[in-house]
């Protein structure tokens, strides 16, 4: 059982956190102990902070990437073999990045939380918006490249050996109540009693064994905790719409996405995908999201890869996550398993298009960017 890749995701680190820090509290006789979350999503949290980057600190760990020590900000679009952004190109493309995860990309429960994940059947190995990225990234962005598997975070084994781990998740569940609170009436908990009802079992700080269930970690006010209130400067970082002609989705000519795939990623490909229906009214975009899917994502479970995904895209080489023809990524944590790991990933389109202004278009033109792991990732699937 993997609780990564599925709706999963944040109600176990939530309820792992909880357990952690109330084991650290008793252990240390402060029952008042509460974890730092580590704002990468803010320009001035985006470096290592400092009382992890002290090597005389015990949250120091030196299996961490040399060339990211502080004051260097934290690439929530890091790609590893290629070069990252400086200066305030990179405060940008992740500011970028944030609106694009915590917005555009998370318009729906499905979308923010993730694929389902029910007892008796199957994995679909769909992450959720955030899990996807930024989280990812950070995981890679902190581990040590000069390890054999990237260690201590930029593997599941061992993320949690270094200190900054903690922190790190804190903020991805931080993200939970944001997303909550930026759209009441859109970005509710899922009602699914699959869901809802999912357990865990944890030892608490008594070294009890107990059994907790997802519906009881959805305030975090009952479990004893909030996050400081502080400004979200993502929110002003609307992508930048660049001088694509209107209509260009529909009369670029790229073959459709049923004649190319499945393929192997080792370079751009472009793809045409007809959309359901065109020129939808705004009553029905709010009725039903449209969402562009990636299915038969396949790699090898112990392999880092990542590729970037861009709707009416104008050039061959990808323009980045400050443009609005960025619809996202795909990547993950890599595993100690070589096992062949079969993934979706869905994107939503319904603002993407609006600021593309390709509403009326009949089909969108869809470009796959390897990354990282070029060669080692093969698409099934665009729809």
């Amino acid at each position: 059982m993997d609780v990564h890749f599925s709706w999963l995701f944040f109600p176990f680190h939530r309820w792992y956190m909880y357990f952690f820090e109330k084991i650290l509290g008793k252990l240390i006789d402060d029952p008042t102990f509460a974890i730092p979350f580590w704002n990468w999503d803010s320009p001035a949290g985006m470096p290592i902070p400092p009382m992890f980057a002290d090597p005389y600190s015990p949250l120091y760990d030196k299996l961490r990437n040399d060339n990211h020590r502080p004051p260097l900000p934290a690439d929530l679009n890091y790609s590893k073999t290629n070069p990252s952004l400086t200066g305030e190109a990179l405060i940008e493309s992740n500011m970028s990045v944030m609106y694009t995860q915590m917005v555009s990309n998370s318009s729906t429960p499905e979308l923010f939380f993730g694929g389902p994940y029910s007892a008796g059947q199957d994995q679909v190995h769909q992450q959720g918006s955030i899990e996807n990225q930024p989280h990812t990234q950070v995981h890679i962005w902190t581990g040590d490249p000069d390890q054999p598997n990237g260690e201590d975070m930029g593997r599941f084994y061992s993320a949690g050996r270094d200190p900054i781990f903690y922190a790190h998740h804190a903020n991805v569940d931080r993200m939970w109540n944001i997303w909550k609170d930026l759209d009441p009436e859109h970005h509710k908990d899922l009602d699914n009693t699959d869901w809802l009802d999912a357990a865990f079992l944890f030892y608490d700080e008594t070294e009890t064994l107990v059994r907790v269930k997802i519906r009881d970690c959805l305030d975090t006010a009952k479990l004893g905790y909030t996050y400081q209130n502080i400004p979200l400067p993502w929110l002003k970082f609307h992508p930048k719409r660049k001088p694509i002609p209107k209509g260009r989705g529909g009369d670029k000519e790229f073959p459709k996405a049923s004649e190319v795939f499945p393929k192997v990623l080792d370079v751009m490909i472009k793809v045409t995908v007809p959309r359901p229906k065109k020129s939808r009214s705004k009553e029905e975009k709010e009725a039903q999201q449209e969402i562009l899917v990636i299915e038969g994502i396949e790699y090898d479970g112990d392999e880092y890869v990542k590729f970037d995904v861009y709707v009416n895209g104008d050039d061959e080489v990808g323009s980045g996550p400050v443009y609005a023809d960025f619809a996202g990524v795909f990547s993950n944590v890599p595993s100690t398993k070589k096992t062949k790991v079969k993934a979706t990933q869905s994107f939503g389109l319904s603002k993407l298009l609006e600021d593309l202004k390709a509403e009326d278009d009949e089909n969108v033109v869809v470009a796959l960017v390897p990354r990282t792991g070029q060669g080692k990732v093969t698409g099934g699937s665009a729809v």
